[in-house]
């Protein structure tokens, strides 16, 4: 039976990527309000004009963005999710697949932590409340099953957990560069150590 093969990336489609790449960056590092698409031009080193043919304003760009990052993070979780593994083991998958968006959408991250309260009032950005709420609700009902089944604490505030962990792993997007000296699963791995284990020596 003959392999499937993967489509080719266009020039056009290819460009386009790296259009959004740069426009990513000069969001995370100056705003959504700061910046204009003649910015994101002189970044890309082309003219505003010829930004236009492929994008009509920078709040397309921007979208695109956000439900491209959005979109491969949700593909990850419900992977996890749906694979019934016991509650710590969904903790640290859910974590190690954070880490993995991170360093595929370290920007895109940047933005969403930087800009989504003021966003989602926003017709065309409404998505990101109800990825918000998905988001809260994987991780809580993944702690509260670590309660019920006796492998989480259970005088845990666990809406103070849930904030707690997401903040500790999501505020690396602000230092975090890909092609750095550890991969984003052994950061993952460092980071469940220390929320898990504690970073105390044991008497």
């Amino acid at each position: 039976m003959p392999t499937k093969k993967k489509p080719q990336v266009t020039a056009a489609a290819a460009r386009r990527g790296e259009l959004l790449g740069t426009a990513a960056e000069v969001f995370a590092e100056h705003g959504y309000n700061a910046t204009t698409v003649r910015r994101i031009a002189d970044h890309a080193g082309i003219l505003a004009g010829s930004l236009y043919y492929h994008f009509d304003s920078k709040e397309s760009m921007l979208e695109e963005i956000l439900r491209t990052f959005l979109d491969e993070l949700w593909d990850g979780y419900d992977t996890v999710l749906a694979s019934r593994l016991g509650p710590r083991e969904t903790l640290e998958a859910l974590v190690t697949e954070s880490f993995r968006e991170i360093d595929r959408h370290r920007a895109a991250v940047a933005i969403y932590q930087k800009e989504s309260r003021q966003l989602v009032t926003q017709d065309r950005f409404a998505f990101l409340a109800e990825s918000q709420r998905r988001f809260e609700k994987a991780w809580l009902s993944t702690l509260e099953r670590g309660v019920a089944e006796r492998v989480f604490r259970a005088d845990l505030d666990l809406r103070l957990t849930y904030r707690f962990v997401r903040d500790t792993v999501w505020v690396a997007a602000s230092w975090y560069r890909p092609g750095g000296k550890h991969s984003p699963e052994e950061i993952a791995r460092q980071y469940l150590s220390m929320v898990l284990d504690g970073i105390a020596v044991r008497e």
